[in-house]
Formats: C-alpha cells, structure tokens, sequence
C-alpha cells in the first residue's frame, strides 16, 4: 500500500510540474518573439563583373494583430534597429478587422518602421476585408490607410514597384486574392491567370519579390515567376510538433505545408513567418511568435549556394 501511494503521489507530482511548465510556456510564447534569420543567394540580374557581391538586408513582419511588445512596439523597433535592414517588408494583417483598437497600434509602429528605412507594405486577409465590406466596417479602412501612407509608407495594393536595391533591380509586389481564397472550408483554387489579372508579370531584369498573405500557394506564385515569395498568414500552425511542423491553421486545416519557414524549388524561394500576434486562437506551444531577417545577397556567378 506504502508503495502505491508513493507511486500515486510521484505520479502526481509530475503531472503538476508538466502541466506548470506547458502554461509557463504558453505564457512565455505569447509575451515574446525571437528573430529568425535567413541568408539567400542568388545570381545577380545584372550579370556584371566576376566574383562581385552585393548584400541586401531585409527584414519581413508579418501578421501582427494589434500586439505590443513593450510599450509602443518599443521592443519590436530595437529588434528591428539591430538588424540594421535596407528595406522592411510588411506582409499583411497588421491589423484585425473585428477589432478597431488595433489600428491605433499598427500605425504606432509603422511611425517608428519608416524612421528606420524604407518600407513596403501588402495587405493581409483583414485589411483587405475592411476594404471590401464597407457595410460592415464603413470607411475605417479609407482612414486607415490614408495615415499609413501619409507616414510614407508604399502601399503595394496588388501593385509592384521597381526598387534599385545597392544598384540591384529588384521589383516588389504586393499580391491581393480572391477573398474565396481565404475562406475557412472549400476555398477557392489559385490560378496564375489570377495572378496576372491582379499585378500582370513580372519585369525581365529584375529580381522578383513577392509579397502575398497566405503562403498556401505558393506553388502558383513560383511558377508565376516570383524568385522570392514572403508570407504568413497560418500563425506557424499555432502548435509546433517536434519533425512534423505546425498542427492546425486558424482555418482549421491539419498539418499545413507552408507552416512557417524556409521552401525552395529550383531557383525560387518561399519565406513563411510564423507571425507576431495572435487573434480568435490567442495560443502558441512550441511555436514562437517571430521578426523575420533575411540577408539576400546577389553574386555575380550563376552557381552559387544557396544556403539558409
């Protein structure tokens, strides 16, 4: 009898101390985000002298949804400082639509972002939303984009801009789909045709980035001809599983494929963020919220490594 109880009482005590440590860890991964950091290479469109190299410094932010690191986003600018980008890329969903208190904080950020360096910015699922239901959210997003792009902000709206990168040329889009793209169960198949209709092709001669919310298809954006595609969107799966990945999208899709991470095919590269907030599902486990960092770096022979 001594002996089961001992037993029973250890049993116990572990479940207590694992169940603490998985709550400590669902705290600690929503209050913190680290920097994941990339380096790409890439043959230089321009195709000039031997053995030259150029290094362009980006970082990507993805998928904020109003949250605040430190007061003002104080925390997320140093992160960003440190990386001392070039350029600062911004994938969408700064913002959630069901919650108009966020757009104070996302252009509290985009204030400081624009004192950095220059940046781009393509809309997510709820920016675009707000757009297009105007019954729903009136002129909210009229508003709100107007102030971001008073910051000085380029706004890329299914729209591309060509940007000498360190003398590189390098095209930047940012791509809208189809709302039914997004929907939650028998979303609407991507077709390159859809693509070209929002932002036609990419320019010859120049490195193509793009910036498009989900990375769900990423294989059209590949074979459309974007050399490097930068997405969220699915918030790392929300739950990290050790050598399989992310467990369920907010859509309620198991096991994501573009999850959160580096995807090569051939020469084209997907970057997807695991994001920096949370919204409906407020949960992460195992999942880090992340600032993404990418060192992309252009050389002047068509071989060349391509490492992470």
């Amino acid at each position: 009898m001594k002996i089961r109880k001992n037993i029973k009482e250890a049993a116990l005590a572990a479940i207590t101390a694992g169940s603490l440590s998985v709550v400590m860890e669902l705290r600690r991964e929503l209050s913190e985000f680290l920097i994941r950091r990339y380096r790409i290479c890439v043959p230089d469109p321009r195709g000039i002298g031997q053995d030259s190299q150029t290094t362009v410094k980006l970082v990507f932010l993805s998928d904020l949804h109003g949250k605040r690191y430190g007061t003002g986003n104080q925390e997320l600018i140093r992160a960003v400082k440190h990386e001392k980008p070039d350029y600062i890329l911004v994938g969408g969903d700064l913002v959630t639509r069901s919650n108009p208190k966020t757009d104070a904080i996302a252009l509290e950020l985009i204030r400081q972002l624009v004192k950095i360096c220059p940046v781009y910015l393509a809309n997510g699922n709820h920016e675009q939303k707000m757009r297009i239901c105007t019954e729903e959210y009136g002129d909210r997003y009229e508003k709100y984009m107007a102030a971001v792009q008073e910051a000085g902000v380029h706004v890329l709206e299914s729209a591309s801009e060509e940007v000498s990168m360190k003398g590189v040329p390098v095209q930047i889009s940012g791509l809208e789909l189809p709302v039914k793209c997004y929907a939650r169960f028998f979303a609407q198949k991507l077709q390159i045709q859809d693509v070209r209709d929002a932002i036609g092709e990419p320019k010859e001669g120049c490195y193509q980035i793009l910036l498009a919310h989900t990375p769900v298809f990423m294989p059209v954006y590949q074979k459309w001809g974007a050399d490097m595609t930068l997405s969220g969107h699915l918030h790392g799966g929300i739950i990290g599983l050790p050598g399989i990945g992310g467990l369920i999208t907010p859509q309620a899709v198991l096991f994501p494929k573009y999850a959160g991470g580096i995807y090569r095919e051939g020469k084209h590269v997907g970057i997807v963020s695991r994001g920096l907030g949370t919204h409906t599902v407020n949960l992460r486990f195992c999942n880090p919220a992340e600032l993404v960092s990418v060192s992309l770096e252009f050389h002047s022979c068509e071989n060349v490594d391509n490492p992470v």
